[in-house]
């Protein structure tokens, strides 16, 4: 049996993250992974669909065309060189998660599935390995519903649809989620014709309702039907077509698609591990952890999609980090921080969020205040012809609540709002600072100027400066 400071099981961004740290700590640190290195991030999430994201987004381009003045005649979709592209880059980036990159580092890596046999040993491959600490970080899973047929119809999920070959000439898809609605316009712009069906009554359930009317709106535009508000009650299969039966309040609905595909969640993979052996609670949401992500077992610690509450890679690296000091330097007791937490959907306008929405933040702060900004206004956005969406700041004074992006880049964007949260600047901070002309970045500082615009153009102010300006001021 072999003994080590700290055994990490799960190698993906989180695993990764803490085996990089421990090994250059000096630790003594095993790695066991399942499957491969690099989790569903690399698999199977953020590197291989933003990769499509960009091949159909240069599709749409390239029949735009016409509005820059250029004529391209006969562009053709290659769906099999499309996602062998993708399967490429996959490849690619995927060499910075080669085991003997971290074997080089002095880390064990071990692939294999294992589970606890007592509180300080994890088997994996028929030998015992010895912690004095351990980080679990086995990620998640996509959550397949419990439809009749629909696991018997070959149902896709955002991990098999990569391995398509041929794209679908109609497809389904279950869920108006970010997954859901990236796939969506990724296949309604390479060909395929598009309906997404969601249970809730609008895309993006979670996330500003009048922002994603604003998308529903563009990609309507685009020819992506949604149905919201719709429950699929079965699947089945005619012929080569995929049956979906359902109902939209007392209105039955019925579907026709040659793929279907479930987009509605993850799961937190727990199950297998031997956690009751172990000494550590979980549930259907995840690992049970405190704020410094310490399990019920004191020298166990958890972190990323395993214990959630949000199922993103750069809040499982954040995870890592914090668990890592944590588990090695049990005197630091770091904790985690969730109040100002980023994300985004990568459709195309982007979809950025950090903080409150304007329904949240009123329940909370009855006198908080909207401020809207839109890309049309934008000259960089109009110039590249990219000049759809808004930014909407949520204020409660000179506090930013919250900031919503709906527009080219809002991933990239709103990182300026997320930084003044959590430094508590205030939106005259980013008012007053100089950003550089033309870019979209000015949209930042735009919706931070109309802040002042209320209180100084607005109300008894502009009547008071007509005075004075009248009476000539003061004297010099």
């Amino acid at each position: 049996m072999k003994s080590f400071d700290l055994v990490i099981i799960g190698g993906g961004v989180a695993g990764l993250v803490a085996a990089s740290g421990a090994a250059r700590l000096g630790a003594r640190v095993a790695l066991v992974e399942r499957v491969s290195l690099g989790g569903d991030c690399l698999r199977s999430g953020c590197v291989p669909t933003k990769r499509l994201v960009r091949s159909a987004r240069l599709a749409h381009l390239t029949r735009r065309a016409g509005e820059f003045g250029l004529e391209i005649v006969g562009m053709r979709v290659n769906f099999g060189s499309v996602m062998r592209g993708m399967r490429e880059v996959r490849a690619e980036v995927g060499k910075n998660d080669d085991p003997e990159r971290f074997r080089k580092m002095g880390v064990e890596v071990i692939i294999g599935s294992g589970m606890f046999i007592d509180p300080h040993t994890f088997e994996v491959n028929g030998e015992g390995l010895r912690g004095r600490r351990f980080i679990i970080a086995t990620g998640s899973r996509p959550v397949i519903l419990p439809i009749p047929g629909l696991k018997e119809s070959g149902a896709l999920t955002n991990e098999t649809a990569l391995e398509l070959e041929t794209l679908p000439g109609t497809i389904a898809i279950l869920g108006a989620g970010p997954i859901g609605m990236e796939f969506a316009q990724v296949f309604s712009r390479l060909g395929s014709k598009v309906t997404v069906i969601e249970r809730a009554g609008r895309i993006l359930p979670r996330e500003d309702s009048e922002l994603t009317d604003a998308l529903y709106r563009i990609l309507s535009d685009e020819g992506v039907t949604m149905d919201a508000g719709t429950e699929i009650r079965e699947v089945s299969r005619v012929g080569n077509l995929k049956r979906l039966s359902g109902s939209r309040g007392t209105e039955d609905k019925s579907y026709e698609a040659d793929e279907v595909m479930v987009a509605i969640g993850r799961a937190p993979n727990v199950e297998g591990l031997g956690l009751e052996a172990a000494g550590v609670e979980y549930d259907k949401k995840g690992i049970r952890t405190d704020d410094t992500l310490r399990t019920t077992q004191r020298h166990i610690y958890a972190c990323g999609d395993a214990v959630g509450p949000y199922a993103f890679t750069h809040v499982a690296e954040y995870h890592a980090s914090i668990a890592l000091g944590n588990a090695l330097f049990p005197f630091m007791k770091r904790k985690v921080d969730y109040r100002v937490v980023p994300w985004a959907t990568f459709t195309d306008p982007e979809f950025a969020r950090v903080g409150l929405t304007e329904e949240e933040a009123k329940e909370k702060y009855p006198k908080a205040r909207v401020y809207r900004f839109y890309f049309k206004d934008v000259d960089r956005a109009v110039i590249e012809g990219e000049g759809r969406g808004m930014i909407k700041l949520v204020c409660s004074g000179s506090r930013i609540l919250g900031a919503h992006i709906l527009g080219p880049h809002a991933g990239e964007l709103i990182h300026e709002y997320a930084l003044a949260m959590r430094e508590n600047i205030p939106v005259t901070g980013i008012s007053r600072a100089m950003h550089v002309y033309p870019t979209e970045s000015l949209s930042v500082k735009r919706a931070a100027d109309e802040y002042y615009r209320e209180r100084l153009f607005t109300g008894w102010f502009p009547k008071f400066a007509g005075w004075l300006i009248r009476r000539g001021g003061w004297k010099a």
